[in-house]
């Protein structure tokens, strides 16, 4: 066995089995899609990727009434419209506002809202509706009443004898 090319306990290949090449970190499908084809669009020819060749015959079958093309060409516009927005948002629309804090403002509301309205024999003073003041004294959860709240209570509200007060919240 002496006459072999290489001697006991020696490798043939000293350096071994040179690697594979890398693939690279590009799938086959963005190869093809960066594959450049000549197609006539509006009469003209032009080079386009197969990319914008699949955007065009999506819009020719959308625009000829195919369902699945007009889906895939309204989520089209939908991300170009997002990409838009990203990029040149809309400036900001600084409305100027006026607060007024002034009574007459909170008795007109009230009299819109039809919660109060003037007291006939004092002008000045307005009474909350009977209803308005039966819903505040409805909502659960509330404190008890003492004697000179009710009064006051009665005193602002008009027709107050018909206001049904709950048991257990008056002192």
């Amino acid at each position: 066995m002496s006459d072999t090319r290489f001697q006991k306990g020696q490798s043939g290949n000293p350096r071994g089995r040179p690697p594979k090449p890398r693939r690279p970190d590009i799938s086959a499908f963005e190869i093809l899609l960066d594959k450049r084809l000549t197609a006539t669009v509006g009469g003209k020819e032009r080079e386009l990727n197969v990319e914008e060749v699949l955007q065009q015959q999506t819009l020719k079958d959308a625009l000829a009434g195919k369902r699945m093309a007009i889906r895939k060409v309204l989520k089209m516009i939908e991300k170009r419209e997002v990409a838009l927005a990203k990029k040149n948002p809309p400036p900001p629309r600084n409305i100027p506002f006026e607060i007024h804090h002034c009574a007459e403002n909170a008795n007109e509301a009230m009299r819109i809202l039809g919660i109060a309205a003037p007291n006939p024999t004092h002008p000045n003073r307005w009474k909350v509706n009977t209803w308005a003041t039966q819903a505040a004294l409805s909502r659960p959860g509330r404190r008890k009443f003492s004697k000179r709240d009710v009064e006051s209570i009665k005193f602002f509200t008009d027709n107050s004898n018909t206001l049904r007060w709950p048991r257990g919240r008056i002192e």
